[in-house]
C-alpha cells in the first residue's frame, strides 16, 4: 500500500495559528515603533522652528506674535526686511489631521507644544493650541 506524502489538517492548523500569534505580535511590537517614530519627527519640527524663531528674534528683536504657514521679516525695524525668509514652511504635525502644534508669543517670550503620543504628563502654558493633551514644550532660552 502507498503512503501519502503530505500535511495532515491538523498539523496545518498548528502551523497556520503559530503564524498567526507570530504575525499579531509583530503588528503591535511595531505600532510602538510608529508611535515613537512620530514623536521624534514631532521633536525635530518644534526645533526647526525654534531655530528660525531665533533666527527672527535676532534679526526683529522680538518673537512673533502668531505663527502662520511660513516665517518672514516683517519690515520693522530696518534689519528685518519682508525679503528675509526664517523658515519657508512651518512644519506640521506628522498626524496633521487629528493634532496641531501650538505656539504663543508675546514677543519677549514664546512657548512652542506639542502633543506626543507617548505617556508624559502634561505640560501648561500652551495656550490651549494642542488639539490632544500638550505634554512636550519648547521655550526662549
Amino acid at each position: 500500500m502507498k503512503k501519502n506524502k503530505g500535511f495532515t489538517l491538523i498539523e496545518l492548523l498548528v502551523v497556520i495559528s503559530i503564524l498567526g500569534v507570530l504575525l499579531a505580535l509583530s503588528i503591535f511590537g511595531m505600532q510602538g515603533a510608529r508611535e515613537s517614530s512620530r514623536d521624534g519627527r514631532r521633536k525635530a519640527d518644534l526645533e526647526q522652528i525654534k531655530s528660525g524663531l531665533e533666527m527672527y528674534r535676532a534679526d526683529c528683536n522680538a518673537y512673533p506674535t502668531t505663527l502662520g504657514t511660513t516665517l518672514k521679516g516683517s519690515g520693522t525695524p530696518s534689519t528685518c526686511p519682508v525679503s528675509n525668509v526664517y523658515i519657508s514652511s512651518v512644519p506640521v504635525d506628522p498626524t496633521s489631521t487629528t493634532r496641531k502644534y501650538a505656539y504663543t508669543s508675546d514677543g519677549t517670550t514664546y512657548a512652542l507644544c506639542a502633543a506626543l503620543e507617548q505617556s508624559l504628563p502634561s505640560v501648561t502654558g500652551c495656550g490651549g493650541g494642542c488639539t490632544a493633551t500638550c505634554n512636550y514644550k519648547i521655550t526662549n532660552p
